[in-house]
């Protein structure tokens, strides 16, 4: 299974940061999906990052790559994890909503599939942390027409790492406790799905 890790934005991208400076989501997502690739690859996965680059590269470019590899290796034999951070605002003031989610494409996918284990991971590896959830559609992820999620012919999901304008999240973000549940929901999340995608 070809696992790509998705750092969204880009150093260069305007705004994307908390109000007082301290995280600049692109340079975290980074952070996050490196500490992820490393130990994914250290397990024996077949793991890379969509993005090496640090600046921002467009959707358009990013589904293309996504799709080459479903086309080389078959599409389910590829998941995609879009990382990022959330924000209330604009990055100019604090605000109160808080919470890790994901989210997938509409409808009823292997997308579901992906992140119905994200789900069970971040439930063990946050506890006492919001996680935020939409039963709506009978399963717990939101449903969003992202274009990364939308236009890539793979499993994908896209999660969001709490809120960098929240001053309690913002800090379990920056802590190395945050950083490590973090890392470890995700891992967690991928090794259920591929265990299921190849039982199944």
């Amino acid at each position: 299974m070809k696992i790509l890790l998705d750092p969204g934005h880009g150093l260069n991208t305007p705004g994307k940061r908390s109000p007082d400076g301290t995280l600049l989501e692109a340079a975290y997502n980074r952070e996050i999906a490196q500490l992820t690739l490393s130990r994914l690859q250290a397990n024996g996965h077949d793991a890379q990052l969509l993005v090496p680059e640090t600046e921002d590269i467009p959707l358009k470019e990013r589904v293309r790559r996504v799709n080459a590899h479903c086309t080389a290796l078959g599409k389910t034999n590829v998941i995609l994890i879009s990382i990022h951070v959330n924000a209330a605002g604009d990055g100019t003031r604090w605000h109160t909503a808080t919470g890790w989610s994901c989210y997938t494409c509409k409808g009823h996918t292997q997308s579901d599939t992906l992140a119905d284990s994200l789900y069970q991971s971040a439930q063990q590896h946050l506890p006492g942390r919001r996680i935020r959830t939409d039963y709506t559609d009978n399963d717990p992820d939101w449903e969003e027409n992202f274009y990364i999620l939308r236009h890539t012919h793979c499993p994908a999901v896209l999660i969001e790492n709490f809120f960098m304008d929240n001053k309690k999240d913002l800090a379990y973000l920056l802590s190395q406790e945050g950083r490590r549940a973090i890392v470890e929901t995700i891992i967690d999340g991928i090794e259920r799905c591929v265990l299921t995608l190849v039982s199944g």
